[in-house]
């Protein structure tokens, strides 16, 4: 789990409403590869765009995908009064929640490369994970209420937290409907042999070799492998080492062929074959710089 979300983190800010009188609802923004909301008291209909609404009651904690706006309400049908934009993000304390009134946090997540790509495709536009299985949105409501030495790293940490917790549950349950690449990071066998071609991509692994260290033999890794990741070793080997170099492509000034070796490629030209083949253009001209910030709500 940690290696699919390597360049996901929360963005270093909150958004607390406390809201007095119903009916409310409030249009986020969007701009951001995830958000996450929670009620603290009370509870809150997510209505995307496009799809149906859905409720998330309180304590809950929901993970919306992608950059399109939606409404937070208090009834599917009230019409937004106020759209929540980046400017309304708390850079720190928010104050303290007015009596039992309902309240939403909401924070937002930026995605600072390509390693992710599989995961957020793979999750539903809302998942919502039961108040019984998120021990800490607790543990948020009483940051977010109180300055203290710390708390925006704190925070930071705490939402990367509940994301991972609310991926876990979905990833946990048995009629999820998560791919099975995703569940094979459990897999006794399959999530062994994924953490050492995540951990050391530039080794030159073959399937003996994967096969060996993970404890069974070839053909029972390439076979179980294949059913589980949906993909054979070193066919996800290859797409692996090639989302790390545009990665290092946007994210570092080494040169091609140092990205090469680090990813395990002998050479730039090496690299550039299998970039070039298998993402449509050369790793030159996928370093320049990107159109537009990533992630800005």
């Amino acid at each position: 789990m940690s290696d699919l979300l390597a360049d996901v983190r929360a963005r270093g800010a909150v958004f607390r409403q406390t809201v007095i009188d119903p009916p409310w609802a409030l249009r986020m923004a969007g701009g951001a590869p995830l958000a996450l909301a929670t009620m603290l008291h009370g509870h809150a209909w997510i209505v995307p765009d496009q799809g149906e609404p859905v409720l998330l009651g309180a304590g809950d904690v929901a993970i919306i995908r992608g950059d399109a706006p939606y409404v937070l309400a208090d009834d599917p049908a009230t019409a937004p009064s106020r759209v929540v934009t980046r400017d309304d993000y708390c850079p720190g304390v928010c104050g303290d929640p007015v009596g039992g009134a309902p309240v939403l946090l909401s924070g937002a997540f930026e995605r600072r490369g390509d390693l992710s790509e599989r995961l957020l495709h793979a999750l539903p536009p809302v998942l919502v994970v039961p108040a019984a299985q998120s021990p800490l949105t607790g543990v948020l409501a009483d940051e977010v209420a109180r300055d203290r030495p710390g708390q925006q790293l704190v925070l930071d940490r705490l939402l990367d937290l509940m994301l991972v917790s609310a991926l876990r549950g979905w990833l946990a349950t048995p009629d999820t409907t998560a791919p099975a690449w995703c569940r094979a990071l459990d897999d006794p066998i399959i999530g062994t042999a994924l953490r050492l071609l995540h951990d050391t991509p530039a080794h030159p692994w073959t399937v003996a070799t994967l096969a060996a260290r993970s404890g069974v033999s070839r053909a029972t890794l390439a076979r179980r492998f294949t059913t589980l990741v949906g993909d054979p070793p070193m066919t996800y080997l290859t797409t692996w080492r090639l989302t790390l170099a545009a990665d290092l492509l946007h994210q570092t000034n080494d040169t091609v062929a140092t990205i090469a070796r680090k990813v395990g490629y002998a050479n730039a030209f090496a690299l550039s074959v299998a970039f070039t083949r298998l993402r449509g253009i050369r790793p030159t001209v996928h370093r320049r710089p990107r159109t537009g910030a990533v992630g800005q709500v």
